[in-house]
């Protein structure tokens, strides 16, 4: 949850309980991940250093000789919202390009949102092409709630009107007109939810980031919702937070007049960031990547090295990054790790069988082991997480130990790239 307090409102952190490591359950069907089946991809639904010491890198593959090769995308996302028990079974979202984004309705039932809480997210295709991506988190502003406002309406509604512009958007790459970008989708994102007579007030921080076929990232990072790039066994790239002052984000808002009037009366004012003044950077991908996008309860509970051993131990585990003499390698074909049905039609088949067990794939044990990590540091009240660090940086005198409990959200991307013979000339 983004927040805007003032500084002396610090809370008192009280004992909290351990919870068990969540995804042990996973771990048993994941076992046999590079040789089973896939099972029926869940629906789609629109929810927002430096390497190791240890061992020597070697290059990412590079393309084979005579192949033309595109980049794919495996995303999958966990969440769970602050006041729950996490489900790793139930609160995991498995994206398939080919479900189609159903545009938001008036008056949409709350009941259909994810237990994320305050953080939305949302993944999409870009336009009719399959391999290219668009993906992001929101995280409300709790703020809100002193003015009798939900922030999950802002957020949820943020992500739906995001998902659905990416859905009917030319993809980057097409020729004529202009293409879609991280900040143009933010804006329009944003103006929607202006323009919706249902979102009276509230606000949200924004990662925004497109994917295209080529191996490209484009990010728009508004606030403190962030994103990590890991590459074999080492941190590639991070976002840095975006605020005002401590905990207080930037911020996109729908301020009603009667609030800006007040404060033109009595001083004050609302933070209203725009998405112009989001941080756009760009990045290259390469075969094996993991890309991570996620609500500050990660980042405020998780270090960007303890993320990375989690997603290193996960992938050797599993087989997809090997430890080599030579460093570490990357298996030549994530399929096997990565792949849901590809077709309406499998997914239909798939909907008939008898086989009911969870989906499981690389990029969804990843997601669970991540947020589940995180919503144990934020129960912890012994071990000083990344916001207690900044507590004391900021206000010595203050005290607040352990984790900072909040609403979770983590889209994980495993990145491949696929290979296609060259016509002979």
């Amino acid at each position: 949850m983004a927040t805007s307090v003032s500084r002396t409102m610090m809370l008192q952190c009280r004992p909290r309980p351990r919870l068990s490591r969540p995804a042990a359950g996973l771990l048993r069907a994941a076992s046999s991940l590079s040789s089973s089946k896939p099972a029926r991809p869940a629906p789609h639904q629109t929810l927002h250093e430096q390497p190791s010491s240890r061992r020597r890198f070697s290059s990412t593959r590079p393309s084979p000789s005579g192949l033309n090769t595109k980049f794919v995308y495996n995303v999958a996302a966990s969440y769970i919202s602050k006041g729950i028990p996490y489900d790793p079974t139930s609160h995991v979202f498995h994206f398939n390009p080919y479900n189609r984004v159903q545009p938001p309705k008036p008056g949409r039932e709350k009941s259909a949102r994810p237990e994320s809480g305050q953080d939305a997210f949302f993944v999409s295709r870009i336009g009719t092409n399959p391999s290219e991506v668009a993906l992001g988190v929101a995280d409300g502003v709790g703020g809100w709630m002193d003015s009798g406002v939900d922030p999950a309406d802002f957020s949820h509604a943020f992500c739906d009107y995001m998902a659905t512009a990416a859905f009917k958007a030319r993809s980057p790459g097409a020729a004529g007109g202009a293409p879609l970008t991280a900040r143009k989708l933010m804006q329009k994102g944003y103006e929607d939810v202006c323009h919706d007579p249902a979102i009276k007030a509230g606000g949200s921080t924004a990662i925004v980031g497109l994917l295209n076929e080529q191996g490209t990232l484009e990010v728009a990072n508004l606030g403190d919702s962030g994103f990590i790039l890991l590459r074999l066994n080492g941190v590639h790239a991070s976002s840095e937070p975006q605020t005002h002052a401590f905990n207080t984000p930037y911020q996109l808002s729908v301020v009603p007049p009667s609030m800006l009037l007040r404060a033109a009366t009595f001083g004050g004012a609302q933070l209203m960031d725009q998405p112009r003044d989001a941080e756009v950077t760009r990045h290259s991908l390469r075969h094996g990547d993991v890309l991570i996008f996620a609500s500050d309860g990660l980042w405020d509970n998780l270090f960007n090295q303890d993320i990375l051993r989690i997603v290193s131990r996960t992938m050797e585990n599993m087989g997809a990054w090997t430890a080599t003499d030579a460093g570490v390698q990357v298996k030549p074909d994530l399929a096997p790790y990565t792949r849901l049905d590809k077709t309406p039609t499998e997914a239909e088949e798939k909907s008939s069988s008898s086989n009911t067990r969870p989906l499981v794939t690389l990029q969804s044990l990843l997601a669970v082991e991540i947020v589940g990590a995180a919503k144990s540091a934020s129960m912890n009240a012994k071990l000083d997480g990344p916001f207690a660090k900044e507590v004391k940086k900021y206000y010595p005198h203050e005290v607040w130990r352990g984790g900072k409990e909040d609403d979770i959200c983590a889209v994980v991307v495993i990145v491949s790239e696929e290979g296609t013979p060259k016509a002979k000339l």
